[in-house]
């Protein structure tokens, strides 16, 4: 996929950036940048797209992406959805910073992250207070909070890995084709979307419709699709206690109840209702850490 390349800026008196950027400021198309990037969710849920990967993104998610990564993320519905985001650049703190013996920690980190990193475990609560002070930090402070957030994620190694593309330079001529398919899929998932109809606003064949993007992702449109409805369908499941697995699944965009659970089983190795279990007892955990 071709992402808008974004550029950022920086202050006059700082050498990476961290700010909140809340809807609207929030929702940005498919992009990329050659900023490395940890983004911290203050508000709000939704989808993430990040390479090839689709998946949920709630509160508390933390996400440290590798640098010329594409990624979005999209939020559900009205919701109101903010993070703290932290841009820096390979070359911010020198040119021979990671070359240094004691940063090849760092340097591997870095390298893993250009799939996209999602953060897990004990790591995920330690780093929140660590990312929120970065956008008020002032000085040398600044640069050793960001190192101390760092040096956690190369030393505890509690992250899941995302996206299987590839990161490449981008040529941006296809931004406005792959814009349209982004958006259309997402306005448009929860109803039957036929190949040709995908392949026509893309200005294609079917045929090379099917080859240009399992080339560009890794993955054929039908199964970028299905990750995008089992995304929504994960947050119904956990955000209203009163509908129905068939119900979730008809709400999703599948047509029968067959096919979602073969495709929920294929996203998330679990069935639709042990997700939800699982997801209850996590919260529940969460809540009552002491119990």
């Amino acid at each position: 996929m071709k992402p808008l390349i974004e550029q950022l800026t920086l202050s006059d008196n700082t050498s990476f950036v961290a700010r909140t950027h809340r809807t609207p400021n929030f929702e940005v198309n498919w992009h990329q940048h050659i900023e490395y990037e940890l983004i911290l969710l203050t508000e709000g849920a939704g989808l993430s797209f990040i390479g090839n990967y689709v998946g949920e993104f709630e509160v508390g998610d933390i996400f440290f992406l590798g640098a010329n990564l594409p990624h979005t993320f999209k939020k559900s519905g009205e919701l109101v959805t903010s993070a703290v985001v932290v841009h820096f650049r390979e070359d911010f703190w020198g040119t021979d910073f990671l070359n240094l013996p004691e940063s090849k920690q760092i340097a591997d980190l870095l390298q893993r992250s250009l799939q996209g990193l999602k953060i897990t475990g004990k790591s995920r609560e330690l780093l929140n207070p660590l990312i929120r002070s970065l956008e008020k930090e002032k000085g040398f402070r600044r640069i050793i909070t960001l190192c101390e957030c760092l040096e956690m994620l190369a030393k505890k190694e509690e992250f899941i890995t995302l996206s299987t593309q590839e990161v490449k330079e981008v040529n941006n001529k296809n931004r406005e084709r792959i814009d349209r398919i982004f958006h259309y899929t997402m306005e448009n998932f929860k109803e039957p979307i036929q190949l040709s109809s995908i392949a026509r606003l893309a200005d294609m064949s079917v045929p090379a419709f099917c080859n240009y993007f399992k080339k560009s992702t890794r993955k054929k449109y039908i199964d970028f699709l299905n990750e995008v409805r089992i995304g929504y369908a994960c947050k119904l499941l956990t955000n209203d206690a009163n509908i129905t697995v068939e119900a979730a699944s008809y709400e999703s965009g599948f047509n029968t109840i067959a096919n979602f659970n073969k495709q929920f089983l294929k996203v998330k190795a679990m069935t639709p209702s042990k997700y939800r279990k699982t997801f209850l007892l996590r919260e529940n955990v969460e809540r009552h850490p002491d119990l």
